[in-house]
C-alpha cells in the first residue's frame, strides 16, 4: 500500500485504525498481482486482435489517449472508493490494508458486470457534432481537454483530503467542452453546445443523491434504534477489538456492496470515454459493433423497414423529403426541435442508410472506407429517434411508438457497445487506484465529519443507503457520486445520533461540492480552446 502523504493526526499513532494490518495480506497481494498481470495480458491480446484488420493505427496518439483515460479511472479509484472502506476500517471490521484490497476486487467485479447505460448517458451531454467527428482535431481536443481537467481537479481535492466527486468533475468538464465548442463556432452556425435536457437529468441525480444519502441514513439509524435494541451496535469500538460477528458481517457486506456499486457506476464513465477515443482514432475497428451475434445487422434492417412505414403515416400532405435529409435531421437533433419537414427527412435518411448497408450480411463485410460514415449515420438517426420516443416531439400511437422504440434499440446495439477488454482495462485501473493514496479521504470520512467516533450502526446505515442509492442510479443509467452519497450519509447519522458535526469539515465538503462544477467547467473550457490550436 502506498500513500504519498499521511495525515499528521494519525501518522505517529501505531494503534490508529488505518495502521491496522494482518498477515493475511501476504497471500492477498500475490493473488491480486496474478489477476492484474493476467488482465493486462488479456487486454493486450484482445486489443491486438481488434486492431489486426484496422486500416491505420496512430499508435502514439492512441497510447497517450488510453493512458490518460485509464489515468482518470485510476485517480477515481483512490479518490472515490476510499469512502467505501472508511466505515469498515474505523469500526475495525477489517484490517485497513485488507479492506482496501477487498474493495479494489469488488470495484473490479462491478466494472466487469456493468451494463454501459451510464457510460452513454454521460456521453449524451457532449455536442453531437463532436461525437460524430471525434477523430477530427476538435474531437481529439474534446477528449484530452475533458480528461485532463477532470484529473487535475481530482488530484487537487485529493491532496487537500476533500471528498469531492469524480462524477461531478467529469460532468463539469463535459459541460465546459460543450460551451467552448459553441463559443468557437462561427456566428449563425448550427453548432450545438450542451444538451441541457440531458444535463438537467444528470445534474438532478448529482444534486439529489447526497440529500438522499443524508436523510435516509439518518432515518435508517433512528429506525434501527427502535427495532434493534442492541447497545453494542450504537457504541464506538472499544480498543483494537473487532465488533461482534454479526455486526462485522453486516459492515463487510455493506462495504462490499458499495464497492461493487461504485465500480458498476463510476467505471462506466471511463468506458464511454475510451470508446470515444477508439471510434475517433481507429474507426475501422470500433465504429460499429462487431458482435458475435451475426443476426443483429439483419434485425437492424428489418426494424428500419418497419419504422420507415410508420414515419410515412405522419408525413403531412404536400410535404416532400428535402434534397439533403441528413442536414435537416442533424439540425433537428442540434436544436431539439421537430418541424413538418423533419419527418420525411428522417424517413428518407433511414431509407438511404439502410440501402447503403443492405448488400452486406454482416459488419465484417462492410468496406473499411464505409464503416465510419455508416456509424455516424446510424448514430445520428439514433439521436433523432430520442426526439420521438423520449421527448415526444412527434406524437404517435402506441403501436407506432413501439416500432420506433424497437428500431432505436437496434440502432443503439450497433453504435453503443463496450468490448470486454475495455471493461477489464477500466476495472484494473479502478481496482489498482483503490489501493493507492486512500488514507487522506478515509481519515476525513472516519474522523473529521462527526465529533465522536463512528459507531457500528452509523457505518452500516450510511453504507446500506449508499449501496442501494448507487445501485438504483446504475439501473436508471444515471451517474451519482459515491463520495457525496456516503460522506453525506455519515453526516446524516452523526446528526441523527446527536453526535454533532465538525462544521469546518462540512463547510469544506460543501465548498468542494459547490466549486467542483464551475472549476471543472472553466478548466475544460480553457483547455479545449488551447488544444484546438494544437490539433
Amino acid at each position: 500500500m502506498v500513500d504519498v502523504v499521511s495525515s499528521n493526526a494519525e501518522g505517529g499513532n501505531a494503534n490508529h485504525p488505518i495502521h491496522d494490518a494482518t498477515g493475511s495480506t501476504k497471500w492477498f497481494l500475490p493473488i491480486f498481482g496474478i489477476v492484474v498481470i493476467g488482465g493486462l495480458v488479456y487486454v493486450g491480446y484482445a486489443l491486438n486482435n481488434d486492431l489486426a484488420n484496422a486500416a491505420a493505427v496512430p499508435w502514439i496518439l492512441l497510447g497517450l489517449a488510453l493512458l490518460i483515460a485509464l489515468g482518470f479511472e485510476f485517480v477515481n479509484g483512490f479518490h472515490d472508493t476510499a469512502n467505501a472502506v472508511a466505515t469498515v476500517i474505523y469500526t475495525r471490521s477489517l484490517p485497513a490494508e485488507f479492506a482496501v484490497m477487498w474493495s479494489g476486487c469488488f470495484n473490479f467485479l462491478g466494472v466487469l458486470t456493468s451494463s454501459g447505460a451510464v457510460a452513454f448517458g454521460i456521453l449524451a451531454l457532449l455536442p453531437v457534432e463532436l461525437i460524430l467527428q471525434v477523430g477530427s482535431g476538435s474531437g481529439l481536443a474534446m477528449v484530452f481537454a475533458l480528461l485532463t481537467a477532470a484529473i487535475v481537479w481530482n488530484l487537487g481535492t485529493w491532496y487537500l483530503g476533500l471528498p469531492a466527486s469524480s462524477s461531478h468533475t467529469l460532468v463539469g468538464s463535459i459541460i465546459g467542452v460543450g460551451l467552448a465548442n459553441q463559443f468557437l463556432a462561427p456566428a449563425g452556425s448550427a453548432t450545438s453546445g450542451v444538451d441541457w435536457s440531458q444535463a438537467t437529468s444528470v445534474g438532478m441525480s448529482l444534486l439529489l443523491s447526497p440529500i438522499i444519502g443524508f436523510a435516509l441514513s439518518a432515518l435508517l439509524l433512528l429506525v434501527s434504534k427502535v427495532l434493534i435494541r442492541n447497545k453494542e451496535l450504537y457504541e464506538a469500538p472499544k480498543g483494537n477489538a473487532p465488533p461482534p460477528l454479526w455486526i462485522r458481517a453486516l459492515l463487510i457486506f455493506t462495504c462490499t456492496g458499495v464497492s461493487f456499486a461504485h465500480g458498476s457506476n463510476d467505471g462506466q464513465k471511463g468506458m464511454g470515454l475510451i470508446m470515444l477515443i477508439l471510434i475517433g482514432l481507429v474507426p475501422t475497428a470500433f465504429a460499429l459493433n462487431r458482435t458475435p451475434d451475426v443476426n443483429y445487422l439483419e434485425a437492424y434492417k428489418t426494424a428500419s423497414v418497419q419504422v420507415e412505414m410508420v414515419l410515412g403515416k405522419y408525413v403531412k400532405p404536400g410535404v416532400a423529403a428535402p434534397a439533403d435529409p441528413k442536414t435537416v435531421v442533424g439540425n433537428a437533433v442540434k436544436s431539439k426541435t421537430w418541424t413538418d419537414a423533419t419527418t420525411p427527412a428522417l424517413q428518407a435518411y433511414i431509407h438511404s442508410t439502410s440501402a447503403e448497408i443492405a448488400a452486406y450480411p454482416s459488419v465484417e463485410k462492410l468496406p473499411s472506407d464505409l464503416v465510419g460514415n455508416v456509424r455516424n449515420d446510424i448514430y445520428l438517426i439514433g439521436e433523432s429517434l430520442k426526439l420521438i420516443d423520449k421527448q415526444k416531439l412527434l406524437p404517435m400511437n402506441g403501436d407506432d411508438l413501439k416500432a420506433v422504440t424497437n428500431y432505436h434499440g437496434a440502432v443503439d446495439h450497433a453504435t453503443k457497445f463496450i468490448p470486454l477488454w475495455v471493461k477489464v482495462a477500466v476495472a484494473l485501473a479502478l481496482g489498482l487506484g483503490t489501493m493507492v493514496g486512500w488514507k487522506r479521504i478515509v481519515v476525513t470520512v472516519g474522523e473529521k465529519i462527526g465529533k465522536t467516533h463512528l459507531t457500528y450502526g452509523q457505518g452500516a446505515a450510511a453504507e446500506v443507503v449508499a449501496m442501494l442509492t448507487i445501485g438504483a442510479a446504475d439501473n436508471l443509467g444515471l451517474p451519482v457520486s459515491t463520495t457525496h452519497v456516503l460522506s453525506s450519509g455519515v453526516a446524516g447519522t452523526m446528526a441523527a445520533n446527536g453526535s454533532g458535526l465538525q462544521w469546518s469539515t462540512v463547510r469544506n465538503m460543501l465548498m468542494a461540492w459547490v466549486l467542483t462544477l464551475p472549476a471543472s467547467i472553466v478548466l475544460a473550457f480553457v483547455l479545449f480552446i488551447f488544444l484546438r490550436q494544437v490539433f
